[in-house]
């Protein structure tokens, strides 16, 4: 195929993005006692999940200049960081700072083991949450026995921030033994959030999926430090599903899994300046699992550097699926793999992917042989340098 200039709607992304300096965005009330809720792929989150958050935002103009917005601080609801749960304490810390739209303060220097926790919204704007200590996940697999997909969530949170220089530790070792008994996929996940932003924190041997963003709107995410053992299963770094608007950036990610996973319904997602391995690289999918008709498109993939990673750049779709995945930019691309395939573009038959771009991505072998691509019902336009070439 004959280059061409890449269409504009690529580059939508760049001033979509430009709503994430925060405008509040007005959503109906979520109560916290609902029996569930869903996530994609049919996950719920059960009634014993604890959830904490404001219940109702009635006159909240007036609510806010009539209190101070200040800081809470979870040790003055009883947290102790000594080994025991202080998830309860954690919960009224949030009812507080969520009702004011106030800083939650996780004091550093600090360990604070929770169980599974759900930080609900809706909040007054402009709620922080702020983790300069650590947060590690309670160790035994019975508190996990009416949810075990969820660990930390932030649901329904809007014009919220998150960071501190802190960690979230996932204590996954056990789960990792048990990874086909367990079922437990994530360890933060943000859900139905608007107007976020997740920067300067370290996530830690994650249960499995360390970072989910699920139905986000307007988010930027940057400078997080992500780690697990390179044979930690599905360790995924910072996983996209169903998110529009979202940008990755100066982040140092190293997993037993995907650097970074986006899923189906996700668009104008933008990935710059990402540090990527041990670990499967950067994947679009898979997508279209059960028949679904979900698209993904305007994704940015720029300024990347992948040591040692298998399947390094990686669509996948499901054979005959109908799938749409178009608009889809790799840029300035250097590393090397430790596979011998180290892109792989594996579209399905029935609605081939489309306008994918490439540009000066150049991926060689880690160790003595060669790499390869493998490009499979894929149309590809590519520029510059390219590494390994596309087979037949």
């Amino acid at each position: 195929m004959s280059p061409q200039t890449p269409i504009m709607s690529l580059f939508i992304v760049l001033a979509s993005l430009v709503l994430c300096n925060g405008y509040y965005i007005g959503e109906p009330l979520h109560k916290t006692n609902a029996e569930h809720y869903p996530v994609h792929n049919g996950r719920l989150i059960k009634t014993k999940h604890e959830h904490f958050g404001l219940i109702t935002r009635a006159n909240r103009a007036t609510r806010l200049s009539s209190r101070p917005r200040g800081t809470v601080s979870v040790d003055d609801f009883g947290a102790k960081a000594d080994g025991r749960d202080d998830t309860e304490a954690f919960g009224k810390a949030w009812n507080e700072a969520c009702s004011r739209g106030a800083i939650l303060v996780v004091p550093e220097n600090r360990i604070y083991r929770l169980k599974p926790i759900t930080f609900s919204g809706p909040c007054h704007p402009n709620t922080v949450f702020m983790l300069y200590g650590t947060i590690e996940a309670w160790t035994q697999m019975s508190a996990y026995q009416e949810d075990r997909l969820h660990w930390i969530v932030f649901d329904s949170v809007n014009n919220f921030i998150v960071g501190g220089g802190g960690t979230f530790n996932g204590n996954g070792k056990k789960w990792w033994q048990n990874s086909c008994k367990s079922h437990t996929d994530l360890a933060v996940t943000f859900y139905q959030c608007n107007n976020l932003k997740v920067t300067n924190l370290r996530f830690k041997d994650a249960q499995q999926m360390h970072v989910s963003f699920e139905r986000c709107f307007n988010v930027i995410v940057s400078n997080l430090v992500i780690r697990a053992p390179g044979d930690s299963p599905n360790t995924d770094g910072i996983h996209v599903a169903e998110t529009q608007n979202i940008v990755i950036s100066n982040s140092d990610i190293g997993t037993g899994d995907d650097c970074i996973s986006i899923i189906s319904g996700s668009q104008n997602v933008r990935a710059t300046d990402i540090t990527c391995g041990p670990g499967h690289g950067i994947s679009i999918g898979s997508l279209g699992a059960d028949n679904s008709e979900a698209e993904v498109s305007n994704v940015v993939v720029n300024r990347a550097t992948l040591t040692g990673t298998t399947n390094g750049l990686r669509i996948k779709t499901w054979q005959d699926s109908a799938v749409q995945l178009s608009n889809v930019l790799y840029q300035n691309i250097r590393g090397t793999s430790a596979s011998e395939v180290a892109i792989k573009f594996d579209c399905s038959r029935a609605v081939p992917c489309r306008q994918i771009y490439v540009q000066d991505v150049i991926l060689e072998s880690q160790g003595r042989g060669g790499t390869i691509a493998t490009c499979e019902n894929v149309r590809y336009v590519n520029r510059g340098k390219f590494f390994p070439q596309c087979t037949p």
